[in-house]
Parts: C-alpha cells; sequence; structure tokens
C-alpha cells in the first residue's frame, strides 16, 4: 500500500510504501539525510519531528537515544520509524548533509604543463581536464585549461554516499551486506560528480564534451567503490587491495559523461587504507622536497600520515574515525554555517566562533577540538578525560547522560543545550589515540624522536582549519614550535591537478608507491600499548 509522505521544510511530497522507513524513503527521493551507522539506529543523527501521520512504534534504541520527553513531543529516528499512513515530517537543517565548508582552494602548481593528451585541437581550442579529490566526505573538482596549466573553476560537494555510512568501514559493511549496495553507492556517487562537471563547465563557459582528460583520487576504498571493484575484503585482515597498480581507462568506461574519448587516470594505491589520494597528497604538498626529517598528515575520519628521514619513507593509515567531521559527539555536525568553530575558555568565562556568524547549531572538528583542549588547559577536565567535580566549572552540570559541559545555551528551535560529555570526551580521545600511536610507531620505525622533526605538514580542509596550537596541548601532534607546523590545504587536490597536467608526474606517483614503506599498525607488537597511553589527553 502507498502512502504520502510530505517533508517540510524543504516542500517534498514523495510516494512511499507502507513499511518503510523514512530514511529510505528520503534516500530514494535524493533527500540525504545524516547516517553515521548507515541506517542502523545507533548513531542518533537522522533525528526527524512527526508533525502529522502514523509511523511505527519507538524502538528500544530511539527510547535511549532520544528519551520520553523527545518521543512525546513527536521526535524520531528516520531510519526506525516505519510509514503506517500518511505523513509529514520536519527535517531540522542538523539532520541534513546540508553542504558544508569544501575546501577547493589548492596549492599552487609549480610544474610545466606537459599533458598526455592532445592540449590544443585542430581549431586552436584549448583542451579541458578534470581533477577530482573523491573523499569520503566531501569532494573536490577542477576544471583545468590543459594547454597553460590554468585551474578555470573550481567546486566542491559533499560526498552522496555519507548517507550511506559516514566512513569507509560503515561502507563497505553497506556495499557488502546489501544485494545492490555495491550499485547504490557508485551510482549515487557518478551522479554527484558528473554533477559537478555541469557545474565547473558552465563556469568557465565550455561543454563537459570539451574535456579529453580526467585524473580521481581517493583512498582505496573510495577508488574500489567508484570503479566497481570489490570491497569486502578491505573490512578484514590482511585488507588486501582488490588494484593497487595506477589506471589509464576510458571515461565513460568509469561512468563520467565527458568528451567521448577521454581517458581516466587513476594514480596507484599504496595500501588498504593508504590510496591514491596520499600519493596526490604527497605530490601536491611539495612534502617530498622538504629537507630534514619531514612529518605529513591528511586528517580525516581515516587519517594517512608519512614519515620521511634518513632517506627513508615510511607511512600508514590510522582510524581516527569521524569524530573530527563532528560524527559521534552528541552535539556534534559538519563545517556548515552556524557551526561552532572556535571555542576559547578565559577565566571562567566561554566565548565562541561560529562559520558565518550565524547562532550556534552545533560542534564541528575544529571547535571540538578546541573545547577539549580549552577545558583541559581550564582543569575542567583532567589528563584522562575526567570532569573535574570536586570544583566544578559554573557550566558543568548533571545532565541525562551524566555529568555534561555547557557549550551554549537553547536557542531558536534548538530544544537543547549545546552541550559536551564525558561520552564525546572518550570520541576525541580515541580519534586522537589513534593519530597519536599512528605517529609514534612511524617514529619507532625510523629510529628518531619527535623532537628531530624540521617540519610538520598538515593536510585536508580539518588539517587546514584546526588550531595547530590546541592539537599539540592534548598530545595529538608532537610537542613543537608553531613555526615548524606548516597548513597545506588541499594538497590531495593539488596533486591531482599536477597528475592531470604531467605525464612526469604520473610516474612520479607511480615510483613513490613502489618506495613507502607501509606500515600496519594492527601488526606491531605494542600498538596496543601505545594506543592506551596515547588516549591520555596531555
Amino acid at each position: 500500500m502507498s502512502h504520502a509522505l510530505v517533508i517540510e521544510p524543504l516542500g517534498r511530497r514523495i510516494t512511499v510504501t507502507e513499511g518503510q522507513s523514512i530514511l529510505a524513503a528520503a534516500r530514494q527521493a535524493g533527500i540525504l539525510l545524516n547516517a553515521t551507522c548507515g541506517g542502523e539506529g545507533s548513531c542518533g543523527r537522522c533525528v526527524v519531528r512527526i508533525t502529522a501521520g502514523q509511523v511505527s512504534e519507538p524502538s528500544l534504541g530511539e527510547e535511549a537515544e532520544l528519551g520520553p520527553q523527545r518521543l512525546n513531543n513527536g521526535w524520531r529516528l528516520a531510519c526506525q520509524a516505519q510509514v503506517c499512513g500518511d505523513v509529514r515530517i520536519h527535517i531540522p537543517a542538523e539532520s541534513l548533509t546540508t553542504t558544508q565548508r569544501t575546501q577547493t582552494e589548492g596549492l599552487s602548481l609549480p610544474i610545466r604543463p606537459e599533458p598526455a593528451v592532445q592540449a590544443v585541437g585542430p581549431g586552436g581550442a584549448h583542451a579541458l581536464g578534470l581533477a577530482v579529490d573523491l573523499g569520503t566526505t566531501k569532494l573536490a573538482a577542477y576544471l583545468v585549461d590543459l594547454a597553460d596549466g590554468r585551474t578555470l573553476a573550481a567546486a566542491g560537494a559533499m560526498n552522496p554516499q555519507i548517507a550511506y555510512g559516514e566512513d569507509v568501514i560503515a561502507r563497505i559493511a553497506f556495499a557488502s551486506g546489501q544485494p545492490q549496495g555495491s550499485t547504490q553507492l557508485r551510482t549515487a556517487v557518478l551522479a554527484e560528480l558528473n554533477d559537478l562537471v555541469r557545474r565547473l563547465c558552465a563556469q568557465a563557459g565550455r561543454a563537459p564534451q570539451d574535456i579529453a582528460d580526467a585524473v580521481v583520487v581517493g583512498n582505496t576504498a573510495m577508488h574500489h567503490l567508484f570503479l566497481g571493484l570489490p570491497v569486502e575484503q578491505l573490512g578484514v585482515a590482511p585488507y588486501a587491495p582488490a588494484e593497487c597498480a595506477a589506471l589509464d581507462i576510458p571515461a565513460s568506461q568509469a561512468g563520467l559523461t565527458l568528451a567521448p574519448h577521454a581517458n581516466l587516470h587513476l594514480p596507484p594505491n599504496i595500501a588498504g587504507f593508504v590510496g591514491a589520494d596520499h600519493v596526490a597528497m604527497l605530490l601536491g604538498s611539495g612534502m617530498l622536497e622538504q629537507p630534514g626529517i619531514v612529518l605529513g598528515m591528511d586528517i580525516g575520519t581515516n587519517t594517512e600520515i608519512s614519515l620521511i628521514a634518513n632517506e627513508k619513507h615510511y607511512a600508514c593509515s590510522t582510524a581516527s574515525g569521524p569524530a573530527f567531521e563532528g560524527a559521534h559527539i552528541r552535539h556534534g555536525m559538519r563545517a556548515a554555517p552556524g557551526a561552532i568553530e572556535k571555542v576559547f575558555i578565559h577565566q571562567g568565562q566561554v566565548r565562541l566562533q561560529t562559520i558565518e556568524g550565524q547562532a550556534p547549531l552545533g560542534l564541528c572538528g575544529s571547535g571540538i577540538l578546541d573545547l577539549v583542549a580549552q577545558m583541559r588547559q581550564a582543569g575542567i577536565i583532567d589528563a584522562r578525560g575526567a570532569f573535574d567535580k570536586l570544583n566544578p566549572h559554573p557550566r558543568l552540570r548533571q545532565g541525562t547522560h551524566g555529568w555534561e559541559f555547557v557549550v551554549a545555551a537553547a536557542e531558536g528551535e534548538r530544544e537543547s543545550e549545546i552541550t559536551f560529555d564525558r561520552r564525546d570526551i572518550s570520541e576525541i580521545q580515541l580519534a586522537k589515540a589513534a593519530i597519536r600511536s599512528g605517529l609514534d610507531i612511524l617514529l619507532q620505525q625510523a629510529g628518531v624522536s619527535e623532537q628531530a622533526i624540521d617540519t610538520v605538514l598538515l593536510a585536508g580542509a580539518f588539517g587546514t582549519y584546526l588550531d595547530v596550537q590546541s592539537g599539540i596541548d592534548i598530545g595529538m601532534f608532537p610537542r613543537l614550535g608553531l613555526e615548524r607546523f606548516v597548513q597545506v590545504g588541499n594538497a590531495a587536490g593539488a596533486g591531482a591537478r599536477m597528475a592531470l597536467l604531467s605525464v612526469t608526474m604520473r610516474q612520479r606517483g607511480r615510483k613513490i608507491a613502489q618506495q613507502v614503506y607501509y606500515v600496519e599498525l594492527t601488526a606491531e607488537k605494542n600498538f596496543t600499548s601505545l594506543f592506551s597511553r596515547s588516549l591520555r589527553l596531555e
């Protein structure tokens, strides 16, 4: 039996099947809700409000996540609430995967164009190239003039696959566990990429048929899902890729709508969780040209770390998780307008800065990092992450889920304050420990101390916007002078453009992948002890 589902404030009316979850119905209609857990009901991100109509009874998970008051007020988890009749719902802004701050500004490209295709056609028109950084959360795309190397247009978008799971493990599980899971993920990202191509060409006054060459970089899981390769083996040890070698295939074969005979180049993957995006980051950041001992970190849901010391190159991937994207944090959100991006605690007073100066809706990654560091500096929490209840801060209180720190009072349509509790602190400790223990193991492999590091390059959107001092204060980064840190922006996107413009850079990418010594952290005998020690915020 079919029913009508009316979605506010989008003004959408869609037809749904009885028993279908609101999350599934929204996905089919192209409305993407936050679903960190892939729709399992454990993350509490896909909150909607039932304003009219009948849905299924709340699950035990919803009762635990939302509490009786919010349930009585009509709030439900979209992945758990099943349609039982005509229904009208309201989706709050924080439940939508709205466009967040996507970083498409890249580094300058100090190379002479030597493209792999003919850059100037018979009529004198310059051929175009497309470079894409296919991130787990965000996509960044660049339209490039192959003849002179100019970037004509750049655009960013959310990776629509986040509606099926926040991290690569959730997506691997979805691809493996659903009959058409892999196809759904591939179709979703291809539709977004082809839309990005149209937007880029409109900005430049050109057509997609003018794009003769393309380069796409991403981590190994994103690479495999994009190409329709199997991913099940990436979810179990030894995490073996189905394909590591650099590939050149027709762009149409991959599903990109470009020139009829356009080529698509995919740089090599290094290992199961260190992919072509890390190769591109190494190219784009200039890390390989830096003198001395150099550390490179591309911080994200998976944080890839490279260390060059004594003429050897070590790399690893750490499962830092999506906490720095705001996931698994009770009032966390992505870096969208209204997200708290900076926090200052001084003499008991709390000052906040939000993206675009809007009223606070939640905490994004840089704000979360600041908050933990500031609470630690102010003595609100100790090195173990526990609240000081003997000398409590005025904003520390006993809440529904235990002790919590009130970051911002209720405002506008938000029914409750923005708070930060012990579970949130634990999520940051886990993310920090993953990154730090990976770094420490690479230092051990190289036989050098953290004080010997000459330069630290921080890449990626989060690596660009975070406060380096906050990372130092909680022990996530080496205790070095700020002058040794360089925030390099979207180096993977810059590296993708370099590979697009230069066959020499493509060859260099192949060589890099062969020379890197990959360290599988879970195989290191002291990983567990290092991880446990790294949980401390110091």
